[in-house]
């Protein structure tokens, strides 16, 4: 596969996963400084490693937050909470996730990331329930 065809391979399951929002917000932000980093991950990690056959979506979406979850990520947690309404991945599947971060990364990891889960899921809810009421 060409650099190419695995970028346009990773925007399109970038977007798939993250949602075309985000990737639109995203793109628009980059500038020569990061440019070949965007490029970078979304090769890598969208059209390499999310694109392969061996896991779903979901499965990745799971793996994913446990990772950085433990490893503190944040930002990037509260990111891929919001990408399980495009991957399958339920809260209980979350829920899961984070108490094996807590066993095999610790409590502190588990717990600091559970309070972005929980924030996250509870600003969904609102903005989903914001959406119905201007319906």
């Amino acid at each position: 596969m060409t650099d190419d065809a695995r970028y346009q391979q990773g925007l399109a399951v970038r977007r798939s996963v993250l949602g075309e929002a985000h990737v639109a917000r995203a793109s628009a932000a980059v500038t020569p400084f990061d440019a070949d980093f965007q490029r970078f991950i979304t090769e890598g990690a969208w059209g390499s490693v999310w694109s392969r056959p061996g896991f779903t979506k979901r499965e990745r979406s799971i793996v994913t937050l446990a990772l950085l979850a433990a490893l503190g990520h944040h930002e990037e947690v509260a990111l891929h909470v919001r990408a399980t309404a495009n991957t399958g991945a339920t809260p209980d599947d979350v829920a899961e996730a984070m108490l094996h971060v807590a066993v095999y990364a610790g409590v502190p990891a588990a717990n600091s990331a559970i309070k972005v889960v929980k924030q996250t899921y509870a600003a969904m809810e609102a903005e989903a329930a914001k959406g119905q009421g201007s319906a």
